[in-house]
């Protein structure tokens, strides 16, 4: 077995959430290229998208060697159908492709500038995964309505002043 195919353990984050238990070293690394893929579609990914990318893969677990893989990654040049074809995960009713979807959509509006470029990215993902259009539409919405809960229970907690 190579080391890309060693079986990492799920973070409680993953089993909880997601109802994965292990995954190959190999999905952590493509999963956190195609976010970087979708984030840097219009041409950057900002430190915002970046930072993103990062909190969210050490929150699934994603050993350090990898993340420090997604610092040197070309995005600009990647073959995007490739790194899908190599996530996969161990024992899960996982719904690999919109649980992917919906977090593209995240990390592109990280820096709250959700692109024409981004949103095009997003739309052909959904589409390479098979997501249905419906589907797709709910996720955007599921996101926007995600950032007025927090930024409401930002304003409600006092850890954030309104203009």
């Amino acid at each position: 077995m190579s080391d890309l195919q060693q079986l990492i353990p799920a973070s409680d984050y993953m089993k909880k959430n997601l109802g994965i238990f292990a995954a190959p070293l190999e999905a952590y690394l493509n999963y956190g290229y195609a976010l970087l893929v979708i984030a840097g579609a219009d041409e950057e990914v900002s430190e915002a998208e970046f930072n993103w990318v990062l909190n969210h893969m050490h929150m699934v677990g994603t050993p350090q060697e990898v993340i420090k893989k997604y610092k040197t990654f070309d995005y600009k040049n990647a073959d995007l159908e490739n790194i899908l074809s190599k996530i996969t995960v161990e024992g899960s009713n996982w719904s690999q492709s919109r649980t992917l979807l919906y977090h593209s959509i995240q990390v592109s509006r990280a820096d709250g500038n959700y692109s024409p470029e981004e949103q095009k990215a997003v739309k052909k993902l959904a589409k390479l995964l098979k997501v249905e259009d419906d589907i797709a539409f709910a996720l955007n919405r599921l996101v926007e309505t995600e950032e007025a809960v927090t930024a409401l229970r930002k304003a409600l907690l006092q850890t954030e002043v309104l203009a």
